[in-house]
Order: structure tokens, then sequence, then C-alpha cells
């Protein structure tokens, strides 16, 4: 039995090792690539404050702009893994479960009242409370009913009561510029960010990190059912409370800064599972690794496919998530429950 433990800690380890690597590559792809490409050299002398035209380059439009693709992309690949084995659903992700458009909603409710400009808290505070609404609603129904088609009808309608608030506080914004910003955050992306975001969003999503991962044991006990669970001393209400918590924070705070950017957290645990298996604590890390080589990817295709405008990265996501969730839960009915 220990060799086998051995093993798959072995395996665990290649894999995350290799997903550091990729995501390593793809950040340096980030600061290499661009409407005006660069060399390692340029890029080297943008960073230490070189040539005052590649500092503003590399400082200050790329490296904010991957940093956040790497956070957001982790926070959501995590938060999909870490609500998957709670709600022990595989189709579930903040996105599908109505936490993503929460999130939104509270960020556009701050935008239309104003109070993203009379405090750079407010965006983030109020986008972190759409999340935590959203995520508590779900693990109460999840409590009540874990009926896995239960609980995506239950987001379904959650996502799109908040889009249609959402869509109401559009139909009324008060001028074409809160308009604006307001349709900004609800497709998403990572262009025009800078380093005060990062560190805006940063401290609530480290904190989220560490609730996300520290449930890891709780979630694989989970998996024996909700007694055997608490037989191993689990206490589950302490662990739904944890989830939610480390969800609403780095979704809040992805969403607070990038906007709604849906599927990560859908996609990349499943892309591990043939890998690592279904044990939701050997998933946490790698999802999180592979959602941010997700979304730097799809942030690199934004960034070089050729278009007169660049387009919005929450929407790529989503032209590449749907038909993942589609084919999902196709395979799910041919299947059916496990």
């Amino acid at each position: 039995m220990s060799r086998i433990a051995d093993a798959d800690r072995r395996h665990d380890r290649q894999v995350v090792t290799l997903l550091v690597v990729l995501m390593v590559g793809l950040a340096l792809a980030g600061l290499l690539l661009g409407s005006l490409p660069l060399s390692p050299w340029q890029v080297l002398s943008g960073l230490i404050g070189g040539d005052e035209r590649l500092r503003l380059i590399v400082l200050e439009i790329r490296l904010p702009r991957v940093l956040l693709g790497m956070m957001v992309g982790a926070s959501l690949g995590l938060s999909g893994a870490a609500l998957q084995g709670l709600l022990r659903n595989p189709l579930a992700e903040p996105g599908i479960l109505g936490v993503t458009a929460s999130a939104g909603l509270g960020a556009v409710l701050a935008l239309y009242f104003g109070l993203a400009q009379i405090s750079a808290w407010a965006l983030p505070v109020c986008a972190l409370s759409g999340a935590l609404l959203a995520t508590t609603g779900l693990a109460l129904l999840a409590i009540r009913d874990p009926n896995p088609l239960g609980l995506i009808l239950a987001g379904l309608a959650v996502s799109s009561l908040a889009v249609a608030l959402t869509s109401l506080a559009l139909n009324l914004a008060p001028n074409p510029l809160a308009l604006s910003e307001m349709v900004l955050w609800l497709l998403g992306s990572l262009r025009d960010r800078g380093m005060d975001d990062v560190a805006l969003a940063a401290p609530f999503m480290v904190i989220g990190w560490v609730l996300l991962l520290g449930a890891g044991r709780g979630l694989d006990a989970l998996t024996l059912g909700e007694e055997a669970a608490y037989s191993l001393g689990i206490g589950l209400n302490g662990l739904r409370a944890q989830v939610i918590g480390g969800t609403a924070l780095t979704v809040g705070a992805a969403t607070a800064v990038t906007g709604a950017i849906g599927f990560v957290g859908l996609i990349a645990p499943h892309l591990l599972r043939s890998w690592l298996g279904h044990q939701p604590g050997r998933l946490l890390l790698p999802s999180a690794l592979a959602g941010a080589a997700l979304l730097m990817t799809a942030d690199l295709l934004v960034r070089l496919i050729p278009s007169r405008q660049e387009l919005m990265l929450g929407v790529v996501t989503a032209l590449l998530g749907a038909p993942f969730f589609l084919h999902l839960l196709l395979r799910g009915q041919k299947t059916g429950p496990s």
C-alpha cells in the first residue's frame, strides 16, 4: 500500500513539475510576444529599467497582464476543482453555477452606483459579496438535495437571475461612460491592466488559495459519503464554509479585476483526471496550475490573432468552454450516474 502511495506522490510531483514548466514558458512568451515582438535581451532591459520605451512595454503593459493571467487562471481552476469535490458534481464550475455571473453583478452594481469612483475597494468588495451569496445558496441546496442535475439547474437559475439584473443595470446606465465600463467587466479581459490591479486582487486570492488548498483532506473524505467523512473527524459545515469562502474570495477578486471569465474552472480539472484520477485532493494544486496555463494560452491567442480589434478574453473562453460542457453533459447522459 505504501508503495502505491509513494508512486502516486511521485506521479503527482511529475505532473506538477510539467505544469510549472509549461506555465513559466507561457509567461516568457507573454513577455516576448505581442503587437511588437521583443527579444529576450529587450525584455531583460525593460525589466531592469533600461530603455524607457521598453520599460513601459514590459513593466507597465505585459508583466501585469502575465501576472493577472496566471493569478486569475489559477483561481478559477482551483475553485472549479474544489467545487466539484464539495458538490460531488463533475459539472460544477464557478461560471456554470452562477458564481461568476453573481460576482460580475456585484462589480456592475459598484460601477452603476458610482461606488468604484469613491473607493478602490468598492469594486472587489461588491464582487466578493456577489460570489459569496451565490456559493452560499448552492451549498445550502447541496445539503438539502445533492442531486447533480438539480444543482446544475439551480446554478443556471442563479446565473440567469444575475444576468437579468446585470442587463437591467446596463439598460438604466446613467451615462455612456458607465455603460462602457460595465460592458467591459461583462466581457472579461486582461487588456489595460496594471500593477495596481495585481496588488488589489492578490491579498484576496492568496487567502482564498490557502483555504481551498487546505480543504483537500476533507474533500477526499467526502467522496466516501457524509457519514464516513464525519466518522473520520471532518466537520462538514466547516468544510463547506472553507470552500465557499475560498471560492468567493478567489472568484470575486478575479472578476473584480478582469471581468467575467468562465469555463476555465470546468476544463482544467477534467483535463487532469485521466492523469491523476478522481481524488479531489490530488487535483487541487494541479488544477490551479492548469487553469493558469489555460488562461495564459487563451490570452496569447487573443493577442496574436490578427483582427481589427482585440477579442475579449471572456468571449474566447466561452467559445471554447461551452462545447466542452455540452460534451461532458452528453457523455454523462450516455454513461448514466456513477
